[in-house]
This record gives structure tokens, sequence and C-alpha cells, in this order.
């Protein structure tokens, strides 16, 4: 039977072996959702590079750019880290390089040894769902926390994922049994539960309150971002 597991921050990601796995990045607040929303609006590709430096060169070529630290966009780039920037039509068929605190790292950790690099948010949860159902390989859930810790709203999503495929997938370890327990006793107010938390703190003091509740809202769209060599793109249907 294939196993599902979850990886509470990329900081413990070396105590995973990924060589026969789907790793699902996730990172709720806000990198995966910025990039869900972007395909589901037509984005055409999303190279994610783990530092400014190479976003910067990826710009000079001519992409556009996305940057984002401490949850604020970094001066010099087009794009910050809110999904309703990804919402223009200027942004249709573009392609962009972008860089996150936490996100796009936990994705250039993962592409040298991972079968598959897929993306999630509770905004594409069901098509993540559905698309691993229809994957002969283990899964991930990698959340990409903040600055090497665990983050509860991306555990969340990590529980919800492992909750819908339980009945697929062996759930074999604590760190997994824990987000899906985390999530089942959130999924009826998601906001409430994470009233207190950290990164939701974070956002509140710089005034983006309505990225967190959009960013919280389940099964908007049906596109599953994988990697191709560098490049996000939208999956083929399954």
């Amino acid at each position: 039977m294939k196993n599902i597991d979850v990886c509470l921050t990329p900081d413990l990601l070396h105590h995973h072996n990924i060589n026969n796995t789907i790793v699902v990045v996730t990172d709720i607040f806000r990198a995966t959702s910025c990039m869900v929303t972007g395909f589901a609006y037509g984005v055409k590709s999303i190279i994610p590079v783990a530092s400014i430096e190479e976003c910067s060169e990826y710009q000079k070529r001519g992409y556009i750019a996305a940057a984002e630290r401490n949850a604020e966009k970094v001066e010099g780039f087009e794009l910050d880290n809110s999904p309703f920037s990804f919402m223009d039509e200027r942004l249709i068929g573009e392609k962009i390089a972008m860089t996150t605190t936490n996100g796009t790292l936990s994705i250039t950790k993962s592409k040298k040894n991972a079968v598959k690099v897929i993306v999630g948010a509770f905004l594409n949860l069901q098509a993540v769902v559905n698309y691993l159902k229809n994957q002969p390989y283990d899964v991930l859930v990698l959340c990409a926390g903040w600055k090497g810790r665990p983050n509860l709203e991306d555990t969340l999503f990590a529980g919800a994922v492992v909750d819908a495929l339980k009945e697929e997938y062996f759930v074999a370890e604590d760190a997994a049994i824990l987000a899906m327990r985390a999530y089942d006793a959130s999924k009826d107010n998601m906001p409430l539960y994470l009233s207190n938390s950290s990164h939701i703190r974070r956002l509140q003091r710089l005034g983006i309150n309505k990225d967190i509740k959009y960013c919280l809202q389940k099964d908007l769209y049906d596109v599953v971002p994988v990697l191709r060599g560098n490049e996000l793109v939208p999956a083929e249907p399954c």
C-alpha cells in the first residue's frame, strides 16, 4: 500500500526519503495560494527560486517578477505575495519568476529527489486529492512553515489531504496523524481555530485580513501546479 506522510517544516525534510514520492508543497499564507490563483487566472508558468538575486536575474531576462520577504513586497519587483495581485488580466499568458520567504524555498529543496513536486492550497484541495488518487507513488505533504518552524495553517492543509486519502494510503507516522487530527478539530471553523496563530497575527499587523479570508476558502479552482524542470505549469487532467 502507498504511504502518506507530513513534513512539518523544510528543515526536517532530510529525515524523509522522497525518491519514490510526490511532494505536495503548501504555503497557505500565501505563496502556494498565489500560485494556484495565478494559474486559475491564466498565468502560463511560474519559476520558483530561493533567492532574491535569482529572481532579479529572471526579471532582467524579461520575466515578471514577484518577491516577498517577511510577508512584505521586495522593492524593485512587479508583484508581491498577495493572491489578489495574481488576478490581473495583464498576467494572462505570462511567465513569472517568484521568490518568497518559505514557499519557493520548500519547492527548491524538494525538486532534486522527489518523483514529482506539486503545489497545494485550500483553494485547490480537492483537485490535489483527485490528482494524487491517480498516482502510483507515496506522498509527502511538505509544510513551508515560517523560517524553519512549523505553522498551523500549513499543518491543517496537510491534515486535510491526509484525511481525504486515508483509505487509499497508509498513514504511518505521527506527523500525519497529528495534522489529520488538527484538521478534524478545525475544519468547521478554520478562521476561529487559527485566530491566534503566529502568521495570522503577522499578516494582521500588516493589514492583510482579506488575504487570510481568501486563502482559507476550499476548492475554488480545479488546477494543480506541477513542476516541470524549473517551471511550475498546470498539470494535465487525469
